[in-house]
């Protein structure tokens, strides 16, 4: 039970929503969705870490930059249930659409000024 509440919360809330979505599009550093979603890096990390606990979001280091990219859903049953439906789920939202209209030409470099 634990496990199938810790996705289900983790989906309960809409800019985590949004960063699944984000992510379906493209592997991104928390400045690229922290642009797209307009809040706060702490924010935004706050969600990537809810995701990753939930097993929904998984991420690896490439030199100074931390890429966020979706979970194969081995972690938990739930979560790879779940990714499988939102993969489907949404794409007609007019926030969500905009954002996926957005995400390529989100580009970590321009935004970080690295």
């Amino acid at each position: 039970m634990k496990e199938f509440l810790k996705v289900m919360k983790a989906l309960s809330d809409p800019n985590r929503v949004k960063i699944i979505k984000l992510l379906q599009q493209k592997t991104m550093c928390v400045c690229e969705l922290q642009a797209a979603l307009n809040i706060s890096q702490p924010s935004v990390s706050k969600h990537l870490k809810i995701l990753e606990e939930a097993g929904l979001v998984d991420y690896y280091k490439d030199g100074l930059w931390v890429n966020y990219y979706l979970s194969d859903g081995r972690q938990s049953p739930y979560a790879a249930s779940m990714m499988g439906n939102i993969r489907h789920w949404l794409n007609d939202d007019p926030q969500v659409a905009d954002l996926i209209k957005q995400a390529p030409s989100l580009n970590r470099t321009e935004i970080c000024k690295t």
